[in-house]
């Protein structure tokens, strides 16, 4: 997993924004819960997007959203939960499987 930093322009001043998941390395059981949990350090309205990424291939977008919703559906099982109130959220799947072993990104941006 990895580590992402970067800033955001607002009306001619400049504000930090950095994402961070919680851990480097997840390991799960075939069938166990999957949670990634992304930790954002800016406030505001905000988009997110989660992307998987294989060896040697384009990542590829699982689920996005924006702030105001609290659970939203992805694809291949997956789903975020987002908590507003801990700068959080939530990439999650059920049950996982041995294809869900890859590189996981939480993304923020403005729009």
């Amino acid at each position: 997993l990895a580590n992402f930093s970067d800033s955001l322009n607002f009306r001619g001043e400049t504000r930090a924004q950095s994402v961070t998941q919680s851990e480097a390395l997840i390991t799960v059981s075939e069938g166990a819960p999957l949670d990634v949990k992304c930790i954002y350090s800016y406030t505001g309205f905000l988009y997110f997007s989660l992307y998987s990424q294989y060896p040697n291939q384009e990542p590829q977008l699982l689920l996005e959203s924006n702030t105001g919703r609290s659970l939203v559906k992805g694809i291949k099982g997956f789903e975020a939960e987002f908590n507003e109130g801990k700068t959080s959220f939530h990439l999650k799947k059920l049950s996982a499987q041995g294809s869900d072993s890859v590189m996981y990104f939480c993304v923020l941006s403005t729009q």
